[in-house]
């Protein structure tokens, strides 16, 4: 879900974009370039299996190459709010089977 969560904020929001993500694997995919391991080996990770999920990283890392993207990484379930507030968004949509957007509660935005 981390994967289809950030390429599909990238596909939706024009300009440059930070993706913000507790995922290591989404952002050290981009950080530490594992995607241009993957493409010179055959899409193989370093164990020399297949890199999981190729049917959702090809489309976006070439999305994210073509554009001003950047990412960063914080710690999940730590002291981000707004890493906090996704992951309650998260839970309630899974509960519900429903999905929400919109600004962040003002308590949220750092006030």
């Amino acid at each position: 879900m981390e994967i289809s969560a950030a390429f599909e904020a990238v596909k939706a929001l024009p300009g440059p974009i930070e993706v913000v993500s507790d995922s290591t694997y989404v952002v050290n995919c981009f950080k530490q370039r594992w995607y241009a391991g993957w493409r010179t080996n055959g899409w193989r990770n370093s164990q020399k299996k297949p890199v999981a999920n190729r049917d959702l990283w090809e489309p976006f890392i070439e999305l994210a190459l073509a554009r001003e993207v950047a990412f960063r990484w914080v710690k999940g379930h730590g002291t981000d709010l707004m890493n906090a507030w996704v992951d309650e968004l998260a839970v309630l949509a899974s509960q519900s089977g429903q999905g929400q957007s919109g600004s962040a509660p003002a308590a949220r935005r750092g006030r």
